[in-house]
């Protein structure tokens, strides 16, 4: 193990945690813990919103074409949309960074990553793990996950409890895949079709690597517009399981979804995922986003003043569908 490598890791992961800190933060990094101060005077009843995820397959693709600026930004975002979806506000990020050989080079350039995104969202990179496994993970390689916390006033939790028949249903865009599908598309990428990174295809007007490295798009500001106005009843992150999987997750159990295709441009990248592999549009619906990342239901009285705040804003969406009577599934028209 590289211990003099990994204490001058830490100290370059100090300074940069240290620029996403604020008043709020108690602790210093290399503690047994981050200590964070809640203002509660804020909120009348405060609530914890916490979650955790991984970048996934998505990390081998960053191998190949070294490129580990990005995936700290694909983390925090990630795990920032899951949390903003219920109204919550991001206070601090902690992240799992663990690898077999240690390089300085590469370790700064993820945790750069991860904090200039904590920056961009308001939190603090408030504290996290590297850890060096010799012969645990290939020369190269490592892991990333993260965890998140936030808060947000209980009377203003978006949980979708309120959804109901008649709602309008609208999508924004993502910027690809985001962190999900990565498996089946690194297959029909680099197996089926043959590409290497570096390859230009046509087809997506891109090259092959720089197309599934575009980064996890932070949906928070378009959320937090939409939470400050009470236009929104519920919203969903459209992760893996796609639009499928995940608006149900906050449909109440007598109501179902109908999502219109055709209503919203599928981004290029899926369409020739697609036809590379032959893949029958239930199982693409399931796997990818498809090209929206954030789906959000808008009562349809509400639907006129939300559509103008959002124009006002430049915030480009489609309207994808309603809500039904059903039993709490995706119905697809």
């Amino acid at each position: 193990m590289d211990i003099t490598g990994g204490d001058r890791a830490k100290q370059r992961i100090k300074y940069l945690a240290q620029r996403t800190f604020g008043k709020q933060v108690l602790s210093e990094i290399g503690g047994f813990g981050g200590l964070f101060r809640l203002d509660a005077a804020r909120y009348s009843t405060p609530v914890l919103v916490s979650s955790a995820d991984g970048v996934g397959t998505k990390l081998k693709v960053a191998f190949d074409m070294e490129m580990h600026h990005t995936v700290g930004a694909d983390l925090v975002n990630h795990c920032v949309n899951d949390i903003a979806v219920q109204g919550a506000t991001p206070l601090f990020f902690l992240d799992y960074l663990a690898t077999g050989a240690l390089d300085e080079g590469v370790i700064e350039r993820v945790v750069t990553g991860l904090a200039d995104a904590c920056r961009a969202n308001g939190c603090a990179l408030l504290g996290g793990e590297t850890a060096q496994m010799p012969g645990f993970y290939a020369d190269g390689e490592y892991d990333l996950a993260g965890f998140i916390v936030g808060v947000v006033d209980k009377e203003k939790l978006i949980t979708g409890a309120k959804i109901k028949s008649g709602d309008v249903l609208i999508g924004f865009p993502s910027t690809g895949l985001h962190t999900n599908g990565y498996s089946l598309a690194r297959k029909l990428f680099f197996e089926v079709a043959g590409y290497k990174p570096d390859s230009y295809v046509t087809a997506i007007k891109d090259k092959a690597g720089a197309a599934l490295m575009k980064v996890h798009r932070s949906y928070l500001p378009v959320i937090k517009k939409l939470a400050a106005g009470d236009y929104t009843t519920g919203m969903a992150h459209i992760t893996g399981g796609g639009i499928t999987e995940n608006l149900p997750r906050i449909l109440p159990k007598t109501i179902s979804a109908v999502v219109e295709i055709g209503s919203w441009p599928v981004l290029p990248i899926f369409e020739h995922l697609r036809d590379l592999g032959n893949v029958e549009m239930d199982e693409m619906l399931r796997t990818f986003n498809l090209g929206i990342g954030l789906i959000a239901v808008i009562p349809a009285d509400k639907f006129t003043r939300a559509k103008a705040m959002l124009d006002r804003a430049g915030e480009k969406f489609h309207v994808i569908g309603r809500t039904t009577k059903g039993d709490r599934k995706v119905i697809y028209s």
